[in-house]
């Protein structure tokens, strides 16, 4: 995964060092030497992420910080402080002023790679909700996503802490008890997997140091569970297992604690998660609560055409300035008027139903399935080029051809395959309708080809 990184420091030794290491993994750097430069070229083309130095003349990080996320425009994009003070007090500071991450220097690189991508990772899913809000804005609905990030508030949160030692829940008790949080507490990974599996916490809190309890396990199940996917997890890790950190941050883990844990840190960082998971979730309810107005196909519950085609307006704007590619997949259910002349157009819905339900479920989260019309599908795939297109066309055609779709039919289920067309756009831009063109031209070729086959353009 790469990204946008934009370098802030003052001194040009430090600039070019991050600079170098972080073009070595193949990130794209932009640099500034004091805050209000960082902040002009950040609200002029908002990047990925912010590396930020404190101690800079004019303007130092936290007010930079402050500006930035107080700002529409910036005020998704994390920002790591990398900085030479190590105090407590100071990370806390930075934390109350915005930032993601506090990360000292010298930064290591496992642990500075990892916790990009970490924090990436989660703007990718975020830009996605505010890009699905701005399109169907385009339609004449409400899009408060705009608004939404004033009105998140922490009172009433809902914290579950697995650790077989008291002192993390009673640093949460006692400086969260004025917020009306509710923290239950278990030593038990899989009582931990049973309550996450039936409450909705607003963050989960896991110390890796536990003996009995295998904590990287428990976090890849907790990000594997259906209730618990999107949850807030953090960590708490003994300072200088970088190897451990990064693998935590790989497996999904949104933050992390280094040892021994400062009580005001453990808030802020309890604080900036619990409003981060609230605002996810206020984004994907404003967004559900639009499409289901006009926006949906009432047979499939997938995305109609209609909204395909502004996603992919505003998808192609998107990749002008971000530069990144995209990969577009469009799918035809084979010999489809064989099944409804010989069941009926009851049993064909059923059809139609039982693969737009497989496609869903066999993307990511930041994909986007549609019905194109009649029994054509397209899947959208951000950050993805050809290669990966093909991958995961290949995957969706298994699935569907591996299982026959079950109906309301006496004689059971129905065997049923698809074709792919596979597209995608290049680093510099695309045009919606020449993308979609090739797409169908590929979706032909594997239909003249013998269907039931993948066909890239």
């Amino acid at each position: 995964m790469t990204a946008r990184v934009l370098v802030v420091d003052d001194v040009l030794p430090n600039v070019k060092l991050l600079e170098a290491r972080l073009t070595s993994e193949y990130f794209h750097v932009v640099t500034a030497f004091g805050g209000q430069e960082a902040l002009d070229k950040a609200f002029a083309s908002p990047p990925d992420i912010v590396l930020l130095d404190v101690m800079m003349p004019q303007m130092d990080g936290f007010e930079a910080c402050r500006r930035l996320k107080a700002d529409p425009r910036t005020c998704h994009v994390p920002v790591i402080m990398v900085t030479a003070l190590s105090a407590s007090e100071d990370r806390v500071r930075g934390l109350e002023a915005g930032a993601d991450d506090f990360l000292t220097k010298p930064v290591r690189d496992v642990a500075l790679f990892a916790r990009i991508r970490s924090l990436v990772r989660l703007k990718m899913l975020a830009d996605e909700w505010r890009l699905r809000s701005s399109t169907s804005g385009r339609f004449g609905m409400a899009d408060d996503s705009a608004t939404i990030q004033g009105d998140i508030s922490t009172k009433g949160a809902r914290l579950l802490v697995v650790d077989d030692l008291p002192s993390l829940t009673r640093m949460l008790t006692q400086q969260l008890d004025a917020d009306g949080v509710t923290i239950e507490v278990t030593a038990n990974g899989a009582d931990a997997v049973a309550r996450a599996g039936s409450t909705p916490y607003d963050t989960i809190i896991i110390n890796t140091l536990m003996r009995k309890v295998d904590a990287l396990r428990l976090c890849a199940e907790l990000r594997s569970g259906e209730m618990t996917r999107q949850t807030p997890l953090m960590t708490v890790i003994e300072d200088g297992d970088d190897a451990r950190l990064a693998r935590v941050l790989d497996l999904g883990v949104n933050d992390y604690l280094l040892t021994p844990v400062e009580p005001n840190e453990l808030i802020a960082r309890v604080r900036t998660q619990v409003r981060r998971r609230r605002y996810m979730e206020a984004l994907r309810q404003n967004y559900e609560r639009n499409m289901a107005l006009a926006l949906t196909d009432a047979l499939t519950g997938l995305h109609n055409r209609r909204y395909m085609e502004a996603h992919l307006g505003n998808l192609a704007q998107r990749a002008i300035h971000s530069e990144r590619t995209l990969a577009l997949l469009m799918i035809d259910i084979d010999h489809f008027k064989k099944v409804n002349d010989t069941h009926g157009h009851p049993v064909g819905d059923e059809v139609l139903r039982a693969v737009a339900e497989r496609l869903q479920n066999s993307v990511r989260p930041f994909d986007t399935v549609a019905r194109w019309g009649g029994e054509e599908f397209m899947v959208v795939m951000p950050d993805a080029d050809e290669k990966i297109g093909k991958v995961v066309a290949e995957r969706l055609r298994s699935k569907i051809e591996q299982l026959p779709v079950a109906t309301s039919q006496p004689q059971g289920g129905i065997q049923v395959t698809i074709s792919i067309g596979v597209a995608a756009s290049q680093p510099n831009g695309f045009d919606p309708a020449t993308l979609i063109q090739a797409a169908d031209a590929a979706l032909y070729r594997a239909k003249e080809g013998g269907r039931n086959r993948v066909e890239a353009a």
